[in-house]
């Protein structure tokens, strides 16, 4: 309390300080009986100080910044007071009529939302200290550090070293001037089209990243040259031609042969051969193998010459004469000789076996040519079939078709069939827009616990 009210004192008896706001209760606090209170304690001090004073005048202090742009004790006299003359004489009003003025005599004044929207604290902004600050400045720092260092040296940087190989800009080309907008040869850009109106060096749109990647021509290929929506075949309709209704059946029929093919090619693979079946005599001849000797064995007795033979020295090589040498030597040459006079007499028939040469080299090409085209139709096949995205492979959809008995002769009586939903659902994945899927396994963390009410068990 006693701190409060010399600070008070203090501030009041400071030079220059006005005062815009009046405190009607300074008397009343004054006159008020002091209480009194144990301060020997921080917790007393904030909860008995009176501080109002205090606060009053940092208010204070605030709004002269705001409404001033400062303290007034700190303002000169010019801009607090002005010299007062008389109402200025208004300057003799020109009669020449202006175009655009709808009232003579009245300047253009602001809206009122504008006023209202405008920032009347003439304390200036804080400043953004996030703006002074440059990313990297460290590491940069320290590479001017080094690039200084090194031009101190004599030291050429390599990409100063690069700039004489660059190829020289064309300095003598004007400058292009921007066309007219009304010009009818004015060459058409498109400013939402693809390509880029790129004017300026390729090394320096390359080396500054503002050069475009080319996009790659597989990108702009359908992954897949079948329709989004495939068309039913003609026997698929609720009141089909009869060959064409047959020919789809036959289609039918021909897709359930084949899955019934490949079930019956599994059972055939697990089932178990009656005759490998274990019997009474089978497992007790298991159960005696290997306790009971047999009399046929013979015993097997070390033959003694292998033995002579084993244990022998080892003979060593024996050193070749010097005639003996001179003679593989002639042996070598001579063998050489035969081959490059083999090798010449078969290129000199050569030139006698040209037909048949050059007739072998085209049965070659047309083979080549044959398996070519072979690769082509089976590239051009794979297209419209579905590729393998993930671990599973494309089941197709069966085949919506409907017997001879249960055709209908109108659409009213026409029963509907299939998914709409399960149908585009195959045909993204057909057009290898999505990978084939199974439907998740619900598998259940903890067992069901069923309990019986006490209801249930009153009525039971």
């Amino acid at each position: 309390m006693a701190a409060a009210r010399r600070l008070k004192r203090v501030v009041a008896s400071q030079p220059g300080f006005l005062k815009l706001k009046s405190t009607s209760d300074s008397a009343d606090s004054v006159s008020s009986r002091r209480k009194r209170v144990n301060k020997n304690k921080k917790k007393s001090w904030n909860k008995h100080s009176d501080i109002n004073d205090v606060e009053d005048f940092l208010e204070d202090v605030r709004h002269q910044e705001r409404t001033t742009g400062g303290l007034l004790s700190e303002k000169p006299d010019d801009s607090l007071f002005f010299l007062d003359v008389g109402q200025p004489k208004k300057p003799e009003q020109k009669e020449e009529a202006v175009e655009g003025k709808k009232r003579k005599g009245k300047t253009s004044r602001p809206l009122r939302i504008d006023l209202i929207l405008q920032h009347d604290s003439l304390i200036p902004p804080p400043k953004d200290v996030l703006a002074y600050q440059q990313p990297n400045a460290k590491k940069l720092r320290r590479i001017a550090q080094k690039a200084e260092q090194l031009a101190a040296k004599g030291v050429v940087p390599r990409r100063r070293k690069q700039l004489p190989s660059r190829r020289p800009a064309d300095r003598k080309a004007k400058k292009s001037v921007t066309e007219a907008n009304n010009n009818p040869d004015r060459e058409y850009y498109d400013i939402w089209g693809q390509e880029s109106k790129d004017s300026a060096d390729p090394w320096y749109l390359q080396q500054t990243g503002k050069k475009l990647v080319n996009r790659p021509e597989k990108l702009n290929e359908k992954p897949s040259v079948l329709p989004a929506v495939e068309v039913i075949a003609p026997g698929g309709s609720y009141n089909p031609d009869f060959f064409s209704h047959q020919a789809l059946l036959r289609e039918a029929h021909e897709v359930e042969v084949k899955k019934q093919k490949e079930e019956d090619k599994i059972e055939r693979q697990v089932m178990v051969n009656k005759d490998d079946t274990a019997t009474e005599e089978t497992i007790l001849r298991e159960q005696v193998e290997g306790l009971v000797e047999e009399e046929n064995e013979e015993e097997m007795a070390p033959n003694e010459e292998e033995e002579d033979v084993a244990v022998g020295g080892i003979a060593l090589a024996e050193k070749k004469t010097e005639r003996q040498r001179k003679r593989e030597k002639a042996d070598k040459i001579k063998e050489q000789q035969r081959l490059a006079d083999r090798q010449r007499i078969d290129q000199h028939q050569q030139l006698f076996q040209l037909r048949s040469i050059k007739a072998s080299i085209k049965q070659q090409e047309q083979g080549t040519k044959e398996k070519q085209k072979v690769r082509k139709a089976k590239q051009e096949a794979q297209k419209s079939q579905p590729r393998r995205l993930g671990k599973l492979k494309f089941q197709p959809q069966d085949l919506e078709v409907q017997l001879s008995d249960e055709l209908a002769g109108s659409l009213r009586q026409l029963k509907p069939e299939g998914s709409v939903l399960k149908d585009r659902f195959k045909s993204l994945q057909k057009r290898n827009l999505i990978e084939p899927r199974e439907r998740a396994k619900f598998k259940r963390r903890h067992k069901v616990k069923y309990v019986e009410k006490r209801a249930f068990r009153e009525i039971t």
